[in-house]
């Protein structure tokens, strides 16, 4: 059954409001655990639709970041920095102390950065395809970093759509949803778009997706929050890329030396899923949702790796999927 938001809130942050949705569990229960939802680079909280839907029992906290959705009007700079102090701002404005974060894409990045500026205030952490270092050349200039990991995404940005048809129509051709298309994406596509017919365009520039990309390839905020890794933390990485395609963001054949980087890192592979529908179809959906209530129902804080998760990786569903070589280039969705 379907799960509606249910609250929306406008909390005050440096240049606007940032618009933040939240799904309550039945009753309101004072004690049921609350979860942040951080979305990737180009999307907004309704692409954690059909994840809320699986989590009934827990409180969920999605904003719209800066630059995005109906957060798109706020001022000033992006950068994972000011993401994470956003961030802050909202569960302060909710009254959170303390909330297990989950981020897919460049909101994995984010939620890194959050767990090493404000540790405090951040549990546990679970990173859906992204977060760790993608296999890009070190010198590779950052625009066409962005034409390479994020290719007709970026694109898109600058694309005008004369209705919400012709948006639902462009992404209809899209080989990541060619077996997921749902009422659930609609509304998330749909939610995506602003201005007005026949110029209607997405709602993130491309001036917010470049500065957030430069910040997340090139500053140090993500190494720092690597090195300093101190929340249990669990990646779970897509058997196909943004394209459905083979290799991966994360290619199986580099995990390993990847993980052996950041031994204190758990890992799962969910299988039959592409960087989209990780949480954009009901086996994403089922899986991430999966994941966090396994990461909800430890009751210590040590890192996830420390147990039998450390000793490899496992894979959720039928087949393995996994990720990349260390390098010091990051981008993701």
């Amino acid at each position: 059954m379907r799960r509606t938001v249910s609250a929306h809130r406008d909390v005050p942050v440096p240049g606007g409001n940032l618009r933040v949705a939240v799904w309550e569990p039945g009753g309101a229960d004072a004690a049921a655990p609350t979860v942040l939802l951080i979305h990737g680079v180009t999307a907004s909280h309704l692409s954690w639709a059909l994840v809320a839907d699986r989590l009934a029992d827990v409180r969920l906290i999605a904003p719209d970041l800066r630059g995005r959705g109906r957060s798109s009007s706020i001022e000033g700079s992006a950068g994972m920095a000011a993401h994470a102090r956003d961030l802050v701002a909202a569960l302060d404005d909710l009254g959170v102390d303390r909330a297990t974060v989950v981020g897919h894409s460049m909101g994995a990045f984010v939620a890194l950065v959050l767990g090493e500026l404000y540790p405090d205030r951040v549990d546990r952490i679970v990173l859906i395809d992204g977060g760790l270092p993608l296999d890009l050349p070190a010198d590779m200039p950052s625009d066409e970093v962005i034409r390479s990991v994020l290719g007709p995404t970026a694109a898109r940005l600058s694309m005008r759509f004369a209705s919400i048809d012709a948006y639902l129509e462009f992404w209809r051709a899209h080989p990541a949803f060619s077996r997921d298309w749902s009422p659930a994406l609609e509304e998330y596509l749909t939610y995506d778009l602003v201005g007005t017919e026949p110029e209607l365009r997405p709602a993130t520039s491309s001036s917010t997706l470049e500065e957030d990309s430069l910040d997340q390839n090139t500053g140090s905020a993500i190494d720092a929050a690597l090195a300093h890794l101190r929340h249990p933390t669990l990646l779970l990485t897509a058997e196909r890329g943004l394209l459905d395609q083979l290799p991966a963001l994360y290619a199986r054949e580099r995990l390993p030396e990847l993980l052996a980087s950041y031994p204190a890192l758990a890992h799962s592979a969910v299988a039959d899923v592409n960087h989209y529908t990780i949480t954009l179809s009901d086996r994403g959906a089922d899986a991430v949702a999966a994941a966090v209530r396994a990461v909800l129902a430890r009751e210590d804080r040590s890192p996830v790796a420390d147990g039998p998760a450390r000793r490899g990786s496992r894979t959720v569903g039928d087949r393995g999927a996994a990720p990349i070589s260390a390098r010091s280039r990051r981008s993701s969705s």
